[in-house]
């Protein structure tokens, strides 16, 4: 339609006004001018990550790119996320086949395991204990005991134990709410350890 305006305006010599009153066009739809995508980088790097890390949904990721050196409001990550299409996938739940799983890991502090264990105490207080097993030893490395274990004493628990075996390069865990914090994914990051959920 723009073009035919300006087809119009240049053949017959017609002003702009009279050209788009002609072809019941708005003056101002002719001039408009589309604003360049201030997003484009934040649109680039979300994708990426959302790519690398497809259960993660618009929140985490609003988490991992400030950490990134891309600051943005999570509203605006999340209008960026819904505009490229993205969506964390709903799992099908498959009836699982019990079949020797293969190891892939072959020595020791390449991946470590978190799992947290419930009881009750005769007195009725429930207690939680945070157990962290090396995969390819399966030596119990810690065992941190209290009546309840936020993400910040989980990742205190385990800077004591890499303290005294080293980083590992990869934690499997379940996803828990202490084990998919912010606090805790954050932590992961920094230190460069894989987190991998179950």
């Amino acid at each position: 339609m723009r073009k035919d305006v300006a087809f119009a305006s240049q053949r017959f010599e017609l002003s702009e006004r009279r050209a788009c009153k002609l072809l019941g066009m708005d003056r101002g739809s002719y001039r408009y001018e589309p604003r360049p995508d201030h997003n484009g980088p934040l649109r680039e790097a979300l994708v990426v990550l959302a790519r690398q890390k497809p259960r993660y949904g618009y929140r985490r990721l609003h988490a991992l790119l400030e950490r990134r050196d891309h600051p943005a409001s999570v509203m605006r990550i999340y209008r960026l996320y819904r505009a490229e299409g993205l969506a964390v996938r709903r799992l099908k739940r498959k009836r699982l086949s019990r079949v020797a799983a293969v190891t892939h890991v072959v020595r020791s502090n390449q991946e470590w395991a978190l799992d947290f264990v419930c009881d009750t105490l005769a007195t009725g207080r429930g207690i939680r204990v945070l157990a962290v097993v090396d995969a390819f030893t399966r030596e119990n490395l810690s065992l941190e005991v209290d009546t309840s274990l936020s993400s910040r004493r989980v990742t205190r628990s385990l800077e004591g134990v890499i303290e005294r075996r080293g980083n590992p390069e990869a934690i499997r865990c379940d996803n828990g709410p202490e084990l998919t914090s912010r606090h805790f994914l954050s932590w992961c990051e920094e230190r460069k350890i894989q987190l991998i959920h179950i």
